[in-house]
C-alpha cells in the first residue's frame, strides 16, 4: 500500500502512473497537525480548491478572534471570490455534512483534544472530501462503530473514484469490493467479485494446487529412484534432468500453507461463574451502565455492540474487576480464571523479546490432548518462526503484535474469555482460527466488537448499548439483532403488499391458463427436436473446458478465464435441461 501511495519505493521493478492521477491515502495510523482545527485538518491538500478552503477557514477563525481587523475583512472578501470561482461552497457544505454523519460536530475543536476514534473519523472525512481519482484506504473500519461503517459503505459505493483498500472486515469487502487481490507467500492472486466470490475461487485454486502437488510428489518419487541409481552428470540430457529434479525437490520443500492452531485445554469451571446485580457505573455526568443484572452461564457467547464511547469496554472492565461499580454487586465464582484480551494490548513491552514475553506467562502449557507444549512451540503454532523468537516486540508489525498478545492471553490457564475489539489488526486467517477457538472454548466468551461477520459467527446473545446506561439483552447473533430493528409496521406493510401482489399474479396466471388450450407450438416442436443434440454438445464442451483447466492449472489468469467459461456452460446446460423436461412433458400431454 505504501509503495502504491508513493511513500516507499520498491527494491526492484518500476511503477508507472498516469499524469492525470490524483490520489488520496488513508494510512492505518494517520499523522495529524496537533494544533490545527478539525475543519483545517479536513481541508489540508495540494489542490487549488483545498488551499482556498483551508485559507478561508483560517481567516474565519482569525476574524472570530479579532472581528475589527480590516486586513482580515479584505482577505475574506478576496477568498469569497475565489470560493465562487472554484465552486468550493458545495465542497465545504459536503465536508461538514460528512463530519456530522461521522459524529463530529465541533468543527473548530483542536485535533489534539480528540480521542483516537474521533481522529480516525476526521482523517476518513478528509480523504472522502478531497478531490481524487484513486482512493487508497488502509484498514478504514478499524475503531469505527457499526453505524459509521454502514454510512462508509454507502459513501464508498456511491463514490465515482477507483478504490483500493486493505481491510479485514469481511462484510465490508462483500458489500464494497468487486475485485479481490490476495497476497500470500509473496505472490499476488487476483479474483473477480466480492469476498464471498473470492472464497469460492480460492478454494478452487487451492484444490487445483493440491492436485498438482500430488502429481509432483509422484513424479519426485520416480526421479528420486532414478537419481539413486547414479547418473553420468557430464551428459547434457542427464544434467538437465538432474536440474529439473532439484527444482522439483525445492518446489516440494514447502506446501505453501502454514497452519495456525490453538488447541489449548481450559481449567475446570464451577457452578457459580459471574453474577451482576443492579450494577451502575458513571463517569461524571455520563452514565455508562445503569441497573444492569445478568448471570453468566457456562455456554454463553455474548457479543456487545454500541457506539464508540458509550461504555462497552467499561462493562468488560467491571466484569474483569479492573474497575469497580458505583453501586450494585458483581460476584465472581471461586473457580473462575478470566483471560482478558484488551483493545490497547497494554501488556506489550517494546524492548522485550518475543519468546521472553510468552515465557512470562508460562514455559509450558497443557494442550487439549493433555500433552505439554513449550512456549517456543506455541509461538510456531501462531506463525512466529524460530528466527523471530528473539526479535524485540517493538520491531513487530501491528498485526503481529496483536497475534502475539492473543497468544499471551490464551497461554494463561483460563476458563472465561473477555475480548475487547479482538478483530482489529488481525488478518482474516487468524480471525478464522480465533472464531474456531471461541467455538470450541469450554467456557463463556464475552466480546466487544464492531466486526459484524465475527459477531454473526460467535454470538448467541447480543448486549446492545442504547445510551444513558441502558443495555438490552437480545437473543441471537448480530444479524438477528439488526432484523429486529425494523419497525413492526413496516414488516406488516411488506407482508400485506406481498400477499396482495401474489394474489393478483395468481389470478392473472389462472385466467391466462384458462384462456389457452394446451398445445405445442411449431417453435416448441422445432426446439424439442433439436434440444437433445444441443445438450450433448454442451456436455462435450464442458468436458473440454475441464480438461483445459487441468492443463492450465499453473496459469491462474487462464484458469480464471476457463472457470468463467465453465460457469457459463453449466448455466446454459442447466437451462437446456429444464427446457427439455418442460418440452418432454408438454409433448406427452399433447400427443
Amino acid at each position: 500500500m505504501k509503495i502504491l501511495a508513493g511513500i516507499e519505493t520498491p527494491d526492484a521493478g518500476e511503477m508507472a502512473t498516469s499524469n492525470e492521477l490524483t490520489m488520496e491515502y488513508l494510512p492505518q495510523n494517520p499523522i495529524f497537525d496537533e494544533d490545527s482545527t478539525v475543519i483545517e485538518q479536513i481541508f489540508k491538500g495540494e489542490s487549488p480548491v483545498m488551499k482556498v478552503l483551508c485559507a478561508y477557514e483560517e481567516t474565519i477563525e482569525a476574524i472570530n478572534k479579532t472581528p475589527d481587523n480590516e486586513a482580515l475583512q479584505q482577505k475574506l472578501i478576496m477568498l469569497n471570490g475565489q470560493m465562487d470561482a472554484l465552486d468550493a461552497w458545495q465542497l465545504e457544505s459536503e465536508a461538514k455534512a460528512i463530519l456530522m454523519q461521522l459524529g463530529i460536530t465541533q468543527f473548530s475543536q483542536k485535533v489534539k483534544e480528540l480521542s483516537g476514534g474521533q481522529r480516525k473519523k476526521v482523517a476518513l472525512a478528509g480523504v472522502l472530501i478531497r478531490p481524487c481519482n484513486l482512493l487508497i484506504l488502509d484498514e478504514p473500519t478499524n475503531h469505527l462503530d457499526n453505524a459509521t461503517i454502514d454510512y462508509l459503505e454507502e459513501k464508498l459505493k456511491a463514490k465515482k473514484t477507483a478504490l483500493l483498500m486493505v481491510t479485514h472486515d469481511r462484510y465490508f469487502l462483500d458489500r464494497v469490493a468487486n475485485k479481490i487481490v490476495e497476497l500470500e507467500e509473496g505472490k499476488l492472486y487476483r479474483y473477480e467479485g466480492n469476498y464471498e466470490a473470492f472464497l469460492e475461487q480460492k478454494q478452487l485454486r487451492e484444490s487445483i494446487e493440491e492436485r498438482l502437488r500430488e502429481k509432483r510428489s509422484t513424479l519426485y518419487k520416480k526421479e528420486l529412484e532414478w537419481m539413486r541409481k547414479g547418473v553420468e552428470a557430464r551428459r547434457t540430457k542427464q544434467k538437465a534432468r538432474q536440474d529439473r529434479f532439484y527444482e522439483l525437490e525445492e518446489s516440494l520443500g514447502s506446501n505453501g500453507k502454514q497452519n495456525l492452531e490453538v488447541g489449548l485445554s481450559t481449567s475446570r469451571l464451577g457452578k457459580k461463574i459471574i453474577e451482576l446485580k443492579e450494577v451502575n457505573k458513571a463517569y461524571g455526568d455520563q452514565t455508562v451502565v445503569k441497573d444492569f443484572t445478568y448471570t453468566v452461564l457456562r455456554g454463553d457467547r455474548i457479543g456487545i455492540i454500541g457506539n464508540n464511547g458509550i461504555g462497552k469496554s467499561s462493562l468488560l472492565n467491571l466484569i474483569s474487576q479492573t474497575i469497580s461499580c458505583d453501586t450494585g454487586e458483581i460476584q465472581i465464582g471461586e473457580t473462575v480464571r478470566i483471560g482478558y484480551y484488551t483493545q490497547e494490548s497494554k501488556d506489550l513491552k517494546e524492548d522485550m523479546r518475543v519468546i521472553d514475553f510468552i515465557k512470562e506467562k508460562a514455559e509450558f502449557i497443557k494442550a487439549a490432548d493433555g500433552t505439554l507444549v513449550s512456549a517456543s512451540k506455541m509461538l510456531e503454532r501462531f506463525l512466529f518462526p524460530p528466527y523471530m523468537h528473539y526479535t524485540p516486540i517493538g520491531k513487530l508489525s501491528g498485526g503481529e503484535r496483536r497475534r502475539l498478545y492473543l497468544l499471551h492471553v490464551l497461554m494463561e490457564d483460563i476458563n472465561v474469555l473477555l475480548l475487547d475489539e479482538p478483530t482489529n489488526d488481525l488478518d482474516i486467517y487468524t480471525l478464522q482460527v480465533l472464531e474456531n477457538y471461541v467455538e470450541e472454548f469450554d467456557g463463556p466468551v464475552i466480546a466487544v466488537s464492531h466486526d459484524r461477520y465475527f459477531l454473526d459467527r460467535m454470538a448467541e446473545k447480543i448486549f446492545a448499548f442504547e445510551g444513558q446506561g441502558k443495555i438490552v439483552n437480545c437473543p441471537g447473533n448480530y444479524s438477528d439483532y439488526r432484523a429486529r430493528q425494523i419497525p413492526i409496521s413496516e414488516i406488516k406493510e411488506d407482508i400485506q403488499k406481498s400477499i396482495k401482489e401474489g394474489n393478483a399474479l395468481y389470478k392473472e396466471q389462472k385466467a391466462q391458463a384458462a384462456a389457452q388450450k394446451l398445445k405445442m407450438s411449431f417453435k416448441e416442436k422445432m426446439e424439442y427436436e433439436k434440444i437433445e443434440e444441443e445438450i450433448e454438445n454442451l456436455e462435450g464442451k464442458l468436458q473440454e473446458v475441464e480438461e483445459a483447466m487441468t492443463k492450465n492449472a499453473t496459469n491462474f489468469n487462464k484458469l480464471q478465464e476457463l472457470t468463467n467459461k465453465k460457469e457459463e456452460l453449466e448455466s446454459e446446460l442447466e437451462y437446456k435441461m429444464e427446457r427439455w423436461e418442460y418440452l418432454s412433458e408438454l409433448h406427452e400431454k399433447t400427443r
